[in-house]
């Protein structure tokens, strides 16, 4: 049996139907905030969201701080992380996470063994 994905129990459909003040009412209280009160930057990407919705083209923005909405659930957004635009598919799961929890910004450091001569401890080490 297919497990259906509900927010505070409600489906994904009845929350794409919802009005965006609505949907703020089930967020908790710093997207809720976030929502409400709408910067430049955040409007500018709900326009771009909708115009990407006809097209089916990636949405391109530097507004990591923006709420994910119920609205854009199966989107691609290209966030910045400061280098380059990453791509997200945007899934149920995220809704009223931050676009910029997924794009992260620093790479996992893996560091490779110590050059000839580097430090005296070294010379202990396996040279590949």
């Amino acid at each position: 049996m297919a497990r259906v994905f509900t927010f505070k129990g409600k489906t994904i459909e009845e929350l794409q139907a919802m009005k965006l003040e609505e949907v703020a009412k089930l967020l908790k209280s710093r997207p809720r905030r976030a929502i409400l009160r709408m910067s430049a930057s955040y409007k500018e990407i709900l326009k771009k969201a909708e115009r990407s919705k006809k097209t089916g083209k990636a949405v391109r923005t530097h507004t990591r701080e923006a709420v994910i909405l119920p609205g854009w659930v199966g989107m691609k957004f290209a966030v910045y992380n400061g280098k380059a635009f990453q791509e997200l598919n945007i899934g149920p799961e995220m809704i009223g996470h931050r676009l910029g929890e997924f794009a992260y910004t620093v790479k996992h450091v893996v560091h490779s063994a110590p050059g000839i001569r580097a430090t005296r401890g070294s010379k202990f080490l396996a040279v590949k």
